[in-house]
């Protein structure tokens, strides 16, 4: 509440410009001077009239201005004062439509009282700062005409951005895939004067992922109430290593609908899966060629925590549900996929030291005729495993602490080549993981603050963590025999210690990790690795 005061306070100067930082974090060093002009611009009167043949001092008239100001906060603490808005007037935006701006103010024309005026006037400044389009926002509460007694209008100033133009790149190792990929990105802002946002990139990894995408992003759209977005994509995927598949679509997607919890997106694709190798196991290549990606996806999210890289209080859950089949094609892949993950932070209260627990699950099945002797789409299917941290990354069953990129879950042997002699001393490597229809993840991470001051005032902090996770296949009349027992008998557990430096881009950790249990062709290795994760 203290923030919303002193926006409304700092909203009414008139000769005072305020950057964006300002409506969020003000030291209220200016009040009587702010108030002085709050009660000069809102009394329904004029200064109180002098007798004539004296001279009007600036201390007389500061004199009666502050007399003007007391009461009129006394009269804001006793009683809500009424007034509403005449006008909304908007300058300085030679390229952003006024519509925009107008729907982005819109509570400010529904305030009644003095009070809610004030309130709305720090709402819409958070607004036109969350568009990126200004370089400063500016709103000032003036008096309406004489004639219209208990108005006001509101005035906003804003100043574009200089340069609409913007980019950035990065090189980036993943160490559980001994791969790197190099990525960049070009942003160009407001080009239409919706602000919108046009963005083009490029993710190169030479021994996995390379990705070369478009957008736009409309905060809003006419009368459209949800922001609309659009992308373009063209996607390469290399799993010979893991899978002995890869995989290129190039896809569509809109987003529908996106509210603060709700999101609504529609993926349209063309998706081509290959073996190079020619020695893909019988599941991978029953899923060789063509297919068509039409699918409806809903994410309900809600994300409490105090910190998405080191959180130490609060909780999160997501839910994403997708149906996919939705067009008429026979390559259209038909399923059903439904994840869940929950996450929960308890601080101690000493050391920064909380406790984040954290369970993951998910489901995928196909839909359709016939679709119980049906396998699922192989790409839709859940995969465990990589080097990257399940406390900030969440959206379900992902990883495992300790285990290598898609190193655990249902395998199958590699077709034998003929004149190439078998690895007998790496069974692994000649077995593809073809991924499960049900994944389940767990963890508990205890973090703490170190002794040293420097780390402590850097953020770098200690954790002790411990992590378990499954995978299962249920398609293809798997499901009659399977056993909870034994899913739960299998499951895959880890522990370890080691070192975070948090950042505001990602998470880095240098951990030590031991493997309590495994299963016979898992990727799970004992030892120290260093990993990066980004927060989602």
């Amino acid at each position: 509440m203290a923030n919303s005061e002193e926006v409304g306070k700092s909203s009414i100067e008139e000769e005072v410009e305020r950057e964006p930082s300002n409506f969020e974090n003000g030291d209220g060093e200016d009040e009587d001077v702010e108030d002085d002009e709050e009660d000069e611009e809102y009394e329904d009167g004029n200064d109180e009239e002098l007798p004539q043949g004296k001279p009007v001092t600036d201390a007389s008239r500061l004199l009666a201005q502050r007399s003007k100001l007391e009461n009129l906060v006394e009269r804001m603490r006793k009683e809500k004062v009424r007034l509403r808005v005449h006008d909304i007037l908007i300058k300085g935006n030679t390229k952003t439509k006024d519509s925009l701006i107008e729907a982005e103010v819109e509570a400010i024309k529904t305030a009644s009282t003095m009070q809610e005026l004030l309130e709305a006037a720090g709402v819409a400044n958070a607004k036109l700062q969350r568009l990126e389009i200004f370089d400063s926002v500016k709103i000032t509460l003036d008096s309406g005409p004489p004639e219209l007694p208990g108005t006001a209008n509101v005035v906003i100033e804003v100043v574009e951005t200089g340069n609409p133009l913007s980019g950035e790149c990065g090189a980036y190792t993943k160490p559980a895939a001994r791969s790197w990929t190099f990525e960049g990105s070009v942003k160009y802002k407001n080009w239409l004067g919706y602000g919108d946002l046009w963005d083009g990139s490029l993710a190169y990894g030479p021994n996995q992922t390379s990705e070369v995408s478009a957008g736009v992003y409309f905060p809003r759209l006419k009368r459209l109430v949800t922001p609309l977005v659009a992308r373009l994509s063209l996607l390469s995927q290399d799993w010979l290593e893991f899978s002995s598949y890869k995989e290129r679509s190039l896809g569509l997607s809109l987003g529908l609908y996106s509210t603060k919890y709700h999101d609504l997106g529609y993926n349209l694709g063309w998706r081509t899966i290959t073996d190079p190798s020619q020695m893909a196991s019988n599941s991978v290549r029953r899923q060789l060629g063509n297919s068509l990606l039409s699918s409806l996806k809903y994410t309900f999210k809600v994300d409490k925590r105090n910190s998405a890289v080191r959180p130490t209080r609060g909780y999160a859950f997501v839910s994403t549900s997708q149906v996919g089949g939705l067009a008429p094609d026979h390559r259209s892949l038909r399923f059903v996929r439904q994840e869940f993950d929950l996450r929960y932070a308890i601080p101690f209260g000493f050391d920064r030291a909380a406790m984040n627990f954290g369970v993951s699950a998910g489901v995928v099945f196909p839909w359709g005729n016939g679709f119980l002797n049906k396998p699922s789409s192989l790409p839709e299917r859940f995969f465990l495993g990589g080097d990257f941290s399940p406390v900030c990354t969440i959206g379900g069953p992902t990883t495992v602490w300790g285990f290598k990129t898609r190193g655990m879950g249902p395998t199958e042997p590699r077709r034998e080549v003929r004149d190439e002699n078998k690895d007998d001393n790496n069974d692994s490597l000649g077995r593809d993981f073809v991924g499960g229809d049900l994944a389940v993840t767990a963890f508990a991470d205890l973090s703490f603050d170190l002794p040293i001051r420097w780390l402590r005032e850097h953020g770098i902090h200690g954790h002790i963590f411990a992590g378990a996770g499954n995978l299962a296949k249920l398609t293809e009349n798997e499901f009659r025999s399977f056993s909870f027992q034994k899913f739960m008998e299998t499951f895959r557990t880890s522990v370890g210690v080691g070192v975070v430096v948090p950042t505001r881009l990602f998470r880095l950790e240098g951990n030590f990790y031991y493997i309590l249990k495994q299963q016979e062709h898992d990727r799970g290795k004992t030892g120290f690795r260093f990993s990066i994760s980004a927060p989602s």
